[in-house]
């Protein structure tokens, strides 16, 4: 199954064109090549009056973003995606910088360790490490991420709420997140053959990440309770096997107490994000993101 709307049925050919749809079967090294510049060629120039230092924030590697006009003491913390194995504060960058220009935030984005060098939960350790000197700071936090980073950012969250560290996080964003679903069922059939993302691709990058099967971290589904949690913003793509992660967890969120804004963007594909100046479709959903995250702010 396929999308109608032509602008992100071209997008996703181009996104082919430089990132095959078997790369998976490729070695890291190539498939980080590869990725490298797919996001090149998608990174326009950034919003006038931004800026941004990279630094290190507890000794992990950080990009923070200042918006042309800040218009909130809220903090974003931003996770990026690749499957936990491609991705870096360079592929996102240009997303990073629009998204905190639009909410007019301030951003912290991390450059966490990848697999298979550096196996679960390095990838969890460092955003937590980033997450928890943030937090001593004393200002609010929104937690986002989109995919893999979706997925690092609900951890963290849960993680937090297990520490007793949920009173600065007001939030948290969570762009077509992996969240421990089965592979068996709903979307991960009927969207097996995806564009951009199949079911056999979450699969390699869950095997090659090693995280315990039953560890709500990493797999936040499987979290037995979901009550007080910070108020959620999750947006997901209908042709997508990653679909129903993000609509189950809206729903058991809600089930939970949680204010949580769910919304299915529904001619996209996984990672549409980066189609944000190509497709309509695309660029309403990036409008209806930056929305729904400047409404958590505090």
């Amino acid at each position: 199954m396929k999308p109608s709307e032509k602008e992100i049925l071209a997008f996703q050919a181009r996104c082919d064109a430089f990132y095959p749809p078997d790369a998976v079967d490729a070695s890291v090294a190539q498939q980080r090549e590869w990725y490298d510049a797919l996001c090149a060629a998608f990174s326009p120039a950034l919003p006038s009056g931004l800026t941004y230092e990279d630094s290190r924030v507890a000794g992990v590697k950080t990009r923070r973003y200042r918006p042309s006009s800040v218009t909130s003491e809220t903090l974003l913390l931003y996770l990026h995606g690749g499957g936990f194995v491609v991705g870096s504060l360079e592929s996102h960058h240009s997303g990073c910088a629009e998204i905190a220009e639009a909410v007019g935030a301030e951003m912290v984005a991390v450059d966490y360790r990848l697999a298979p060098e550096h196996i679960w939960p390095a990838q969890t350790d460092d955003c937590y490490t980033v997450l928890k000197a943030l937090l001593s700071e004393e200002r609010p936090v929104i937690v986002m991420g989109d995919s893999a980073g979706g997925n690092l950012a609900a951890g963290l969250v849960l993680r937090a709420a297990g520490d007793g560290r949920l009173e600065y996080i007001v939030g948290q964003v969570l762009i077509y997140p992996v969240l421990g679903g089965d592979l068996g069922k709903g979307s991960y059939i009927e969207m097996a053959e995806a564009p951009g993302l199949t079911t056999a691709d979450v699969r390699f990058y869950a095997d090659i990440l090693g995280a315990p099967s039953d560890n709500p971290i990493a797999h936040p589904l499987k979290a037995e309770s979901l009550a007080g949690l910070p108020p959620a913003y999750i947006t997901a793509a209908h042709f997508d096997p990653l679909r129903d992660d993000g609509r189950n967890y809206a729903a058991r969120l809600a089930q939970a107490g949680v204010d949580v804004t769910y919304r299915e963007e529904p001619q996209m594909v996984h990672a549409w994000l980066r189609a944000r100046h190509i497709s309509p479709g695309a660029k309403e959903g990036f409008r209806a993101l930056t929305e729904g995250t400047k409404r958590l702010l505090r």
